[in-house]
């Protein structure tokens, strides 16, 4: 697989869209996501309301892929309830360890299925799931 098909035009799209990458006003819970093998680094903020994820965003550094990963998470969990965020995070997850491989299933992940492909490059994958994991940390705390 060469570099151009990795970095699709959806992947520099969400890298450079700035919507989802900022600091919230008001949130009810922080983490902080760090890949040290890559030096990604991303802090995520999340405002939880009544069991829904009433708006999330991040700040940090990184490649294209995990800024644009976080982006393209953001945009698939705000409204969700915070049960469909976890199930959503396990659906992108079992998609990048190719676990999940049903496209009618994967189309809930919406602009994250261009990620797919990650999984055929391992050095990558870390920074593909870093939001993810850091998501599901934050929403763990919540719940608590």
């Amino acid at each position: 697989m060469e570099m151009d098909q990795l970095y699709t035009e959806l992947i520099l799209e969400h890298n450079q869209d700035r919507r989802n990458k900022r600091l919230l006003d008001t949130f009810t819970v922080s983490e902080h996501g760090h890949n040290p093998s890559c030096g990604d680094d991303l802090t995520l903020q999340v405002d939880v309301e009544d069991g829904i994820v009433k708006d999330a965003a991040y700040t940090g550094s990184g490649c294209a892929i995990s800024q644009a990963s976080a982006s393209m998470m953001i945009d698939i969990i705000k409204g969700k309830s915070v049960e469909e965020a976890f199930r959503l995070v396990d659906l992108f997850l079992g998609m990048i360890k190719k676990e999940v491989t049903d496209e009618a299933e994967l189309e809930e992940l919406e602009d994250a299925m261009a990620l797919q492909n990650i999984s055929n490059m391992p050095a990558r994958v870390k920074c593909a799931v870093l939001a993810w994991h850091t998501l599901k940390e934050a929403l763990k705390k919540e719940a608590n």
